[in-house]
């Protein structure tokens, strides 16, 4: 089986994350899944608080209600408002992000600019408890801008699958710019082709309907093909694989052997989707099995499918030891 060749992903990450002391208190996060990423892909840091003139270290800002009209970002301390300052920012650096060339975004966790979700919202100046969350400034502007690209946070990334999927995302992507940069038919064809199992184990509506945008049965020119392709494409793998969708997806790739397999072997095999399904273990206990059988009968079109390796093997390890 010839080997793939990996693109680089581009991810943008928040400075603080293991790059520069620019914390409000001085310090910088910890944060070893993300250094152990950088020898697979191309980065870009970016501290917003320090963009919009606030020092290191530095008093505290916060997210408040505006009597109901709004939310603004403020310094207690000083009862300074950034909130615009900010909002230009955002709009600003974001307009040199080319979207076709980022594939990713890891932000900090719960910060009032870079949070993605979870962030306390208070409900008035001075001394109050907080009554509501939502996302940071310069979090809600990258979702509001990239919705289809793989966003997450420090702090969510800590659970095994959204990491895994956080990877099969950014480096699918990653793949495809190679697809829209070659312009041609084969090209998307070859790629759909070996993502086509990764696709319905996603879900399954959405990789039938990316299927028949890649049969072009309407004969669109090659640019409004992968256009159409490439949203599809993100919103097929917008949500983390469920289960059941895993399931039908590994038993279509099943009915490929299941005519040359013994009795006891496929037993072997259902008895491990029963503790699949129980949760007892993980899908890549199945997938190991079915490649082994792709190798066995030297399937080739079964042996290229990226389902059985979304990333880099390296990564794999990775993943696991981030816990």
């Amino acid at each position: 089986m010839a080997s793939f060749s990996w693109e680089r992903p581009l991810v943008l990450f928040s400075r603080c994350l293991g790059f520069d002391n620019c914390r409000y208190n001085a310090q910088i996060i910890g944060f070893e899944f993300g250094r152990q990423l950088l020898p697979y892909l191309d980065h870009a840091t970016v501290c917003p608080e320090m963009a919009v003139g606030l020092g290191v270290p530095r008093d505290p800002i916060r997210i408040e209600s505006d009597r109901g009209k709004g939310r603004r970002l403020v310094q207690p301390s000083t009862g300074r408002d950034v909130s615009a300052d900010m909002e230009k920012f955002a709009e600003g650096f974001l307009d040199t992000l080319d979207p076709e060339k980022l594939d990713g975004v890891i932000l900090k966790s719960r910060s009032p600019s870079c949070g993605i979700a979870g962030v306390k919202i208070y409900p008035c100046t001075g001394k109050c408890m907080a009554t509501g969350k939502g996302p940071g400034f310069f979090g809600d502007a990258v979702l509001r801008r990239f919705p289809l690209h793989a966003v997450e946070d420090e702090g969510r990334l800590i659970d095994r699958g959204l990491r895994e999927h956080f990877l099969t995302r950014i480096f699918l992507f990653a793949e495809f710019r190679r697809v829209r940069a070659a312009k041609k038919m084969d090209a998307l064809v070859a790629f759909h082709s070996r993502h086509k199992y990764l696709f319905k184990a996603y879900n399954q509506s959405k990789a039938s309907i990316i299927g028949k945008i890649v049969a072009n049965h309407d004969r669109l020119p090659v640019a409004k093909v992968l256009a159409l392709y490439e949203r599809a494409l993100r919103e097929t793998v917008a949500k983390p694989m469920r289960p059941t969708a895993i399931i039908n997806a590994y038993e279509h790739i099943f009915g490929y052997f299941s005519d040359r397999l013994s009795k006891q072997e496929k037993e072997h095999y259902f008895a491990l989707m029963d503790h699949y399904r129980a949760g007892r273990i993980t899908f890549n206990v199945p997938a190991a099995l079915l490649k082994n059988w792709a190798l066995r009968f030297n399937d080739e079109y079964i042996l290229a499918q990226s389902i059985f390796e979304p990333y880099p093997a390296e990564l794999t390890m990775i993943v696991e030891r981030s816990e």
